[in-house]
């Protein structure tokens, strides 16, 4: 499975983005996926997260109400919609995906396979 981010970008407080990430594989639908990110010097932290069919999903506090997750399983492919971007939302955002056919579950899943990343920066 890889998994291909892009969509990243310079964009100023306030503004938005969408991040999308390309899925290889023939499963794509029963890959529960999510998004993380990592800003310079600290951990990866949860972002959002939606199951297979894209009926649930679920956020970080810190980005409930600007962030979007969606997927479309016949493109093989999940969004990250980010809107009213704060300079704190600065930080590497990688994809991920449970291939182990769980769905999602915030106790269960675990993410096995992660793209390469993509850079937001947002400027205040």
């Amino acid at each position: 499975v890889q998994l291909q981010a892009s969509g990243g970008g310079l964009v100023q407080a306030g503004g938005s983005l969408r991040l999308s990430c390309a899925v290889s594989g023939l499963t794509f639908s029963s890959y529960a996926m999510g998004w993380f990110r990592q800003a310079p010097g600290k951990e990866r932290k949860f972002v959002a997260a939606i199951t297979w069919s894209g009926g649930s999903t679920y956020y970080a506090d810190s980005v409930k109400g600007r962030f979007t997750i969606s997927r479309d399983n016949a493109k093989n492919t999940v969004y990250l919609q980010m809107n009213s971007l704060k300079p704190e939302d600065t930080a590497v955002y990688y994809c991920a995906a449970d291939t182990r056919g769980v769905d999602y579950d915030p106790m269960r899943t675990i993410f096995d396979s992660w793209g390469q990343g993509t850079q937001v920066t947002v400027s205040s």
